[in-house]
């Protein structure tokens, strides 16, 4: 059986979401990523990885509405899942189901209305009047309407089911891939240059909502030897220009997916310092699975269900508090025993909640369930048909 897996954007950091559900499925089933790409090239932390992708170059309407039926054709899978309620890819899935009945699940990891929100009244009637961006504020918004038309939800967060009912599917990571003992941390630090620094990383993507100037300033005010070492920035993004001028920012930019734990073992600490926004209310930030699964030991803020994941495992703070930030960081800095002990609880949290292993079996049965009742819908309509 195959499963197309639809990504809203193949280009840019959305199809994280979509490559990992890719890699769920992949044991048991034919799996490849589907979807329209507005950048030149797809995403690089998920290039030339372990799923086949395919996509289209795709740019605003009305010349996107021309490419839809290439996106269409690509779409083969006996079961379809669309990573996010976006139109150019939950809305290419219910018209992919329209030409061909088969099962449509989505799969919710963000708000997506929500991104929208924060612009003020004149930004959100700008917002609201850009009908020409295929994933726009009316079409984001309409798709956001036509969730229940999917045959199953799956969710990322407790605020996104309480939003939309689903099935609770978080983020998580290989725990028997990324297990620590498998890296080399000496040689990860000397890959860094960080010779006997303590090393703060933050990886992903530093967009406004996950506050990297917080840290920036938090790891500053911790004086000589601590680096803060930010992994997957575009030099050209805002931002990047400014923090590079500060003497205790080393700047990496976008890494293989695969590659992740080769820089992650480096680090003495993770910081994944959320801010409180519309955009970051239902998000749970994929990144912290990536340091659980490494053991890292890992300092946060108390968003969405960032206390939950890492209660007893981890510290958080007050989001956007600088002060509360670089004083967490300096504690596990000042004591490493206290540090390895929650990189250790924080791994086996990972393992017991966060793992392939419990994704898979939340995930296999759901699909399961959906193409058994396909196949019955589809032998009573032949039956029907034959009468």
């Amino acid at each position: 059986m195959k499963v197309s897996v639809l990504a809203a954007d193949l280009s840019d950091n959305a199809t994280g979401r979509a490559d990992l559900l890719a890699r769920l499925l992949s044991t048991r089933y034919e799996v490849e990523v589907i979807g329209p790409r507005f950048g030149t090239e797809v995403w690089m932390p998920a290039r030339g990885g372990a799923i086949a992708q395919r996509s289209v170059r795709a740019g605003r309407y009305p010349g996107f509405a021309r490419r839809i039926p290439a996106l269409l054709e690509l779409v083969d899978g006996d079961v379809l899942v669309a990573s996010k309620p976006r139109p150019t890819s939950f809305g290419l899935g219910l018209l992919a189901r329209a030409r061909r009945r088969r099962p449509l699940v989505l799969d919710i990891d963000d708000w997506e209305v929500g991104f929208f929100a924060r612009s003020g009244v004149w930004g959100g009637i700008g917002r609201a009047l850009n009908f020409a961006n295929p994933n726009g504020l009316p079409w984001t918004w309409l798709a956001e309407k036509l969730v229940p038309r999917a045959d199953a939800v799956t969710v990322a967060s407790r605020f996104l089911e309480r939003r939309f009912g689903g099935t609770l599917l978080p983020h998580v990571r290989d725990t028997d891939a990324w297990d620590p003992a498998r890296y080399d941390r000496a040689a990860a630090r000397a890959r860094l240059g960080a010779g006997d620094s303590k090393v703060v990383m933050f990886l992903g993507t530093p967009r406004g909502h996950k506050g990297v100037d917080d840290l920036v300033e938090a790891v500053g005010a911790l004086g000589p030897g601590v680096v803060l070492t930010l992994v997957g920035v575009d030099s050209a993004r805002s931002g990047a220009p400014r923090w590079a001028a500060r003497s205790h920012v080393r700047m990496i930019g976008e890494i293989p997916f695969d590659d992740v734990p080769h820089y992650l073992v480096a680090a003495d600490l993770v910081a994944v310092p959320q801010r409180a926004t519309s955009d970051t209310v239902g998000q749970v930030p994929a990144k912290l699975f990536d340091a659980m699964a490494l053991g890292r030991p890992i300092v946060s803020t108390s968003v969405s269900m960032i206390p939950e994941i890492l209660e007893g495992c981890g510290v958080v703070v007050a989001p956007g508090d600088v002060f509360a930030l670089a004083a967490a960081i300096r504690r596990l800095l000042d004591h490493p025993d206290e540090a390895a002990a929650l990189g250790r609880r924080a791994r086996e949290r990972c393992e017991a909640r966060y793992s392939f292993r419990v994704a898979r079996a939340t995930l296999f049965p759901l699909l399961d369930k959906l193409t058994r009742a396909d196949a019955t819908n589809s032998s009573r309509g032949s039956s029907a048909t034959t009468r």
